[in-house]
């Protein structure tokens, strides 16, 4: 009797893949584009067609992005209030608006990467 054939993930290298879905790229190409808007993912890839919309990244990019945000913002705003001597009420107006930007900065890269991952574990509607 014969073990039934495991596929090995390593046909779809994790690295590069993240790489690509960091920089809003098609993981399985790297040439077509992941979003067709600020977070809306295109259904397929417009150059090799690889669906995209069976991903499930739910809440997982935004999970990454606020401790991300946490381990930014928590030195950076201990290191400029040990150096300057800002006003209360020039922080309570310029750190939030820091985390604001960074986060939306940071949500589209961080939600292809996850999407990126995905596909390179075959996960979701990957298979």
């Amino acid at each position: 009797m014969t073990d039934p054939v495991i596929p090995h993930q390593s046909d779809r290298a994790i690295r590069p893949a993240i790489g690509l879905g960091l920089r809003g790229r098609c993981p399985a190409c790297g040439k077509g584009r992941i979003f067709d808007h600020f977070l809306k993912v295109a259904p397929a890839c417009a150059h090799c067609g690889q669906r995209l919309d069976v991903h499930q990244a739910d809440d997982f990019p935004a999970y990454i992005v606020i401790l991300l945000l946490g381990h930014i913002m928590l030195p950076l705003m201990i290191e400029v209030n040990a150096v300057l001597a800002i006003p209360l009420g020039w922080q309570a107006a310029l750190w939030p608006a820091l985390a604001a930007i960074l986060a939306v900065a940071l949500i589209q890269p961080v939600k292809g990467g996850v999407i990126a991952f995905q596909w390179s574990r075959r996960m979701a509607g990957f298979r």
